[in-house]
């Protein structure tokens, strides 16, 4: 586990799980995890591990996905694996058939995988495919999986639990186009939605994340000493909105950001391109 800095103990606080709650809670029912292979997926099915439980789990990497089955197995939780790229529509297809033959269906959805990219507009000129490709997994991906699973979610009153990110909420970034537009694009599709999934009995929760120590930031360096989450508090977090079904989550700074987003934006907007084009990007 990381360890946090005084600064990231400052914007992190510690998220504490009621085990006899979450026990209760998740006693023979099935979670899906998607992108379980690494990072926060994979915290977060070890850490069900311990639990009476069906596990679900999703990814890229068979060879990873064939370790943490065989890690769990050794505890006590069921776990059935399933290697697909959720970006290509033939492993799409067969996943979701897959998971209509679980039994009793699924409980819980952690929508999980995703793709983050940073590149200039000018470095994407062509280079479509980061936008297709971004898309396909950050909003297509679990659009799909829901329009397919619905109907089992609401027979068993489950819960689908997003995990977004904080970009979402404020003022886009130059470079990340395709990653905020991807993301953002899933939470509205959410957030308009549930509505109509919670009349049908089926709880929401979107999990706001800041950055967080995954493979996925590794590719951009300037993350490296900065602030960041750890998967294993993150995998908190999610455990604890499996039986508080809170709505959401954000960082408690989050709030301010907000404001400052909103009051200085058109300052933003006349000052970014200056700086922009100063670093001759």
């Amino acid at each position: 586990m990381h360890k946090y800095s005084l600064l990231e103990n400052l914007l992190f606080p510690p998220s504490y799980i009621n085990i006899c709650k979450l026990e209760r809670k998740l006693d023979g029912k099935t979670v899906l995890i998607t992108g379980a292979s690494s990072g926060i997926g994979e915290h977060l099915a070890y850490m069900l591990a311990d639990m009476n439980i069906h596990l679900v789990l999703v990814a890229r990497r068979e060879d990873k996905l064939l370790a943490i089955k065989s890690d769990i197995e050794k505890k006590t939780a069921k776990v059935s694996i399933f290697r697909a790229d959720l970006r290509k529509a033939e492993d799409m297809e067969a996943f979701l058939t897959f998971v209509h033959k679980v039994p009793n269906g699924l409980d819980y959805i952690v929508s999980n995988a995703g793709k983050s990219i940073l590149r200039p507009i000018r470095d994407s000129l062509d280079r479509y495919h980061d936008f297709t490709r971004t898309m396909a997994i950050n909003y297509f991906a679990p659009v799909q999986l829901m329009l397919s699973t619905i109907p089992v979610l609401a027979k068993n009153k489950g819960q689908f639990i997003n995990i977004s990110t904080i970009n979402v909420l404020f003022q886009p970034l130059p470079y990340w186009a395709a990653y905020q537009a991807s993301k953002s694009a899933f939470d509205t599709w959410l957030r308009s939605t549930a509505p109509e999934l919670n009349a049908m009995g089926i709880s929401t929760t979107s999990i706001y994340l800041p950055l967080v120590k995954t493979p996925m930031i590794l590719p951009t360096d300037s993350y490296n000493k900065a602030p960041a989450m750890c998967p294993d508090h993150v995998a908190k977090i999610i455990c604890r909105s499996m039986y508080t079904k809170k709505r959401n989550y954000k960082p408690w700074w989050i709030i301010f950001v907000q404001l400052v987003s909103i009051m200085f934006r058109g300052i933003w907007e006349l000052v970014a391109p200056l700086i922009l084009k100063r670093r001759g990007r």
